[in-house]
């Protein structure tokens, strides 16, 4: 779905694929451990993006996987809109809107007004007036089936969210590449 970045070694004539995000830990997760599960999974991650003031060839990303008996949509909501609330404040607007991701069913992006025009629309919400800050959704079955787990009994939910773009709305930060210039008055504030 995202356009990659593949790097040859060596003259090998192997291809390698740097990781476009981190939901492929979640399988790894899955094979050394069965249900119930509860995992956060950062990483580094590379997309061929357009460099803006909310996008970067290179970012980081945290994923979540939770899987156990009755886990529900229900659930997975009350999780993402706590953390947002907690995070970022009551006062900031969030929504959820559905979406598709492989390896959810079903699946959704979830989004918080723009901390900078506060809904009117600027260039970091490309006039928009929201920012996305995560992708998630119910682990798809088959998943759970081929990781040998009954989904009669287990159902569970999974997301993806990026920290820089997170961040950003947390600390008002107009431009993502300014966590990457190294300038020592912006590192600063973070002590």
């Amino acid at each position: 779905m995202q356009d990659t970045f593949f790097i040859n070694d060596n003259g090998d004539g192997k291809k390698y694929l740097l990781r476009t995000h981190t939901t492929p830990g979640q399988i790894r997760v899955l094979e050394m451990h069965k249900p119930p599960v509860r995992f956060v999974l950062p990483g580094k991650c590379f997309r061929n993006e357009d460099v803006t003031a909310r996008s970067l060839e290179m970012f980081h990303q945290i994923d979540g996987i939770y899987v156990d008996k009755n886990v529900n949509f229900v659930e997975l909501k009350s999780t993402i809109n706590y953390f947002a609330r907690e995070f970022f404040g009551d006062e900031l607007k969030i929504r959820w809107r559905p979406s598709y991701f492989p390896f959810t069913e079903p699946s959704a992006e979830v989004d918080v007004e723009c901390y900078l025009c506060k809904g009117k629309g600027c260039k970091v919400c490309k006039y928009s007036g929201w920012l996305e800050i995560l992708g998630c959704g119910m682990v798809h079955p088959n998943i759970l089936k081929n990781m040998g787990i009954d989904t009669e009994e287990y159902s569970g939910f999974a997301f993806g969210m990026g920290l820089e773009r997170t961040l950003m709305v947390k600390y008002g930060i107009p431009d993502i590449r300014i966590f990457y210039e190294n300038d020592i008055r912006f590192l600063n504030q973070f002590k």
